[in-house]
């Protein structure tokens, strides 16, 4: 299972937030520096309104959404990549991971020590992304060194990496990170990723504000800052979330918590909204199985093949696989049925080359 691992500068809510993802206590939070020391490692289910309509259809009462893993990364602080805080560990703990959720503070709280002073998000997320970039820089000159020995062997390979490091190094240089490296084609692309490089993973910025903030984020000078400074240097995600509230959120039953949402004047929960695009950041989607039994949605990595999707179910589905029986959600659930869907034409026989679509609502056919 792929992993987003929560990262940022100690406390900044990644533990609380990490508890209200899990709705468990595993990571402990508390008011001072490296109180997580092991990573903590949480299944998260993802939230998705389309299973109860499927329920609905195939007429049945069990559910099993998608799932996705969390990792809860102690605080990272400056002179990570040179061992500070613990950080050669820390950093060890990210490289594991497959994409990384920046959790940004975004809130005044003067009981509430902040290691750097004072509140900064902007300088927070330098902070954290000049000592990946630092790491990455470091580990980009041992593999240099290594690839040029092998070179000079006429190692065609190990002298196409030599030349795409002496182009990384210079630009991790100037402080930026691996992923903004102009890259000319998928090769290159692939051989870039290859290298293992801690900046180069995709990351979703969570900003962590207060509950008096939660209905208008905007207003909120620190995200504003924080949202303009992503748009213009890094262009990932910004999800806005209220750690200390979605805390709360996890001591209440689902009825309670959405009684206490609207109180708040919000519809969602902000962990909610975090794990679904935590979900498509690592570049996941869902495809649904739905039959008198129950309705499952199933995980797939985007770019999947018909294939290779059913063997996600089992590996013999995959070997034996025929064909797939194939209707969009929208479809199904506009027309009622699977015979109704069949009718008007919506359900489709695909093949081998058929590239699974989120939401796709599928029946394989397979050899034994």
């Amino acid at each position: 299972m792929l992993q987003a691992g929560i990262a940022g500068l100690p406390n900044v809510g990644k533990s609380t937030l990490f508890n209200a993802l899990t709705r468990s206590r595993k990571a402990e939070a508390a008011n001072y520096p490296f109180c997580t020391i092991e990573p903590n490692v949480g299944v998260v289910e993802v939230p998705d309104a389309r299973l109860a309509p499927l329920s609905k259809i195939a007429k049945t009462s069990v559910i099993i959404p998608a799932a996705v893993e969390f990792v809860d990364i102690a605080g990272l602080v400056a002179g990570a990549s040179k061992g500070e805080g613990l950080g050669n560990k820390f950093l060890a703990n990210i490289r594991e991971v497959d994409a990384i959720v920046h959790v940004v503070r975004c809130f005044e709280n003067d009981d509430i020590v902040h290691s750097m002073g004072k509140v900064d998000p902007v300088r927070d997320i330098e902070v954290i992304n000049t000592e990946l970039v630092l790491a990455d820089l470091q580990s980009c000159e041992l593999q240099l060194d290594r690839n040029l020995k092998k070179a000079r062997g006429q190692d065609k390979d190990a002298a196409a990496n030599a030349t795409l490091l002496q182009r990384l190094i210079p630009h991790l240089n100037e402080n930026k990170s691996a992923a903004s490296l102009p890259v000319t084609d998928d090769e290159e692309r692939a051989r870039l990723k290859h290298f293992g490089l801690l900046s180069l993973k995709p990351v979703l910025y969570a900003c962590n504000v207060a509950e008096s903030d939660i209905t208008d984020p905007s207003a909120n000078p620190h995200v504003a800052t924080v949202r303009a400074h992503i748009a213009s240097t890094h262009g990932a995600r910004v999800c806005i979330i209220c750690a200390q509230v979605e805390a709360e959120l996890g001591e209440l039953s689902p009825e309670e918590g959405l009684e206490y949402l609207a109180a708040l004047g919000v519809s969602d929960s902000g962990v909610s909204q975090l794990i679904r695009a935590s979900y498509d950041l690592l570049g996941l989607a869902s495809y649904f199985t739905a039959g008198e039994k129950e309705v499952r949605a199933w995980t797939f990595k985007r770019g999947m093949t018909a294939p290779q999707c059913a063997g996600v179910i089992h590996t013999d589905f995959e070997k034996g696989f025929i064909k797939a029986e194939v209707v969009a959600y929208d479809d199904l659930v506009s027309t009622g049925s699977v015979a109704a869907a069949r009718e008007a034409g919506k359900y489709r026989i695909e093949g081998k080359e058929y590239l699974f679509k989120d939401g796709d609502v599928a029946l394989f056919r397979f050899a034994n």
